[in-house]
């Protein structure tokens, strides 16, 4: 199966790949007991540009 998506970022060495907010979000909300009153470290290179960091 091809994916032209990546293909395409292949050839152009983009290899920039975020996770959208919305994701995130969708995902993480199941786990919301477990997330309160806990401390989460994001590793990532700009905390400003992670939707991680904006999340939480």
């Amino acid at each position: 199966m091809a994916n032209t998506s990546l293909d395409k970022a292949k050839k152009a060495k983009d290899n920039e790949f975020y996770t959208r907010y919305d994701d995130i979000q969708a995902e993480l909300n199941h786990y919301r007991e477990q997330f309160r009153g806990k401390v989460v470290y994001c590793n990532c290179d700009d905390p400003a540009e992670s939707a991680f960091s904006d999340f939480f």
